[in-house]
């Protein structure tokens, strides 16, 4: 007996399983397509620096406003449901990439395909949640982030490798394929939900703007942070490629995705259990000295 009390609960669960990959594949898509369309813009459509980084950048607003509009309701219809929306809008905002517009329609689509992609990450998210052994969350959330850090090298990995030799619409026609790929899947995702009284308290049925309903103030400072550290990151992802086109480099540019998922792939899993272990402090401190220190690093490359 108590050889099977020192058993720990799996954390990778045929559900679990699905919704990694259902993750990894919308953020392969996303990182992908974000290295590439600012370089896009300016050559299809002779658009200036500042406007190709809008066009890049409302993808990531469209996502905010796919956040902020889901999570009031993720609780109450039910993750998976959540999910099967956002993948069906997303599939149809994959679809738009192929007709050959305007700009303002780029825009248009940059800005949906992103509110869909909110959606969609805030149900996957939320499934991560559930379907993850309480006694091994923050492991278990660790693992499943591994699904956004493997995503974010191998897209720019191949956005940067396949742009240089392939039409753009290969690149479109991939992400049409995996999302594709998510929608099936995610059929297959088993989550244990149930409405309970507390989804249908009077508290949660506020009429009119709120804004404790969509943002819990224990959080702000944490966001703050991870709001500079992207905004810095995501500057590197848009830029790159005209950098590396500038020192002549673009074909080493994109391995620069590569050792990022090393150390993140390597890092992950540990910090994960050291916050199960210990604390949060343990792990967070040491990282933002850490992540300082590399972008600071990069200065010197230019």
């Amino acid at each position: 007996m108590s050889d099977r009390s020192n058993l720990k609960t799996p954390i990778w669960t045929k559900s679990f399983n699905i919704n990694f990959i259902t993750n990894f594949l919308v953020y392969l898509c996303m990182y992908l397509l974000i290295v590439i369309v600012a370089s896009y813009t300016k050559e299809v459509y002779h658009a200036s620096d500042s406007v190709a980084g809008l066009v890049s950048g409302l993808f990531i607003i469209g996502s905010l406003i796919g956040r902020f509009a889901t999570g009031k309701y993720v609780n109450k219809i039910g993750p998976k449901r959540i999910l099967l929306i956002g993948l069906a809008f997303l599939l149809i905002t994959q679809l738009c990439y192929f007709i050959e517009g305007s700009l303002s329609f780029l825009m248009f689509t940059r800005l949906i395909n992103g509110i869909a992609t909110g959606i969609t990450t805030t149900a996957t998210g939320t499934i991560a949640a559930y379907v993850t052994p309480s006694e091994r969350k923050s492991e278990g959330i660790s693992l499943f982030s591994l699904s956004l850090v493997i995503g974010a090298a191998i897209g720019p990995f191949f956005g940067l490798l396949l742009i240089n030799s392939f039409p753009i619409k290969l690149l479109f026609f991939i992400c049409l394929i995996c999302g594709i790929v998510s929608f099936i899947i995610s059929f297959f995702v088993n989550v244990k939900f149930e409405i309970t009284n507390e989804t249908l308290t009077p508290t949660t049925k506020r009429k009119g703007f709120n804004l404790s309903n969509y943002i819990a103030k224990e959080a702000v400072p944490v966001a703050i942070i991870m709001l500079i550290a992207g905004l810095t990151y995501s500057s590197i992802l848009t830029f790159l490629q005209f950098f590396a086109k500038e020192i002549d480099l673009v074909s080493l540019a994109s391995y620069f995705f590569i050792f990022y998922a090393i150390a993140s792939l390597i890092t992950r899993p540990i910090a994960g259990r050291l916050m199960d272990q210990k604390t949060e402090n343990v792990v967070a401190y040491p990282s933002f000295i850490l992540l300082f220190l590399t972008f600071f690093s990069t200065k010197f490359n230019a």
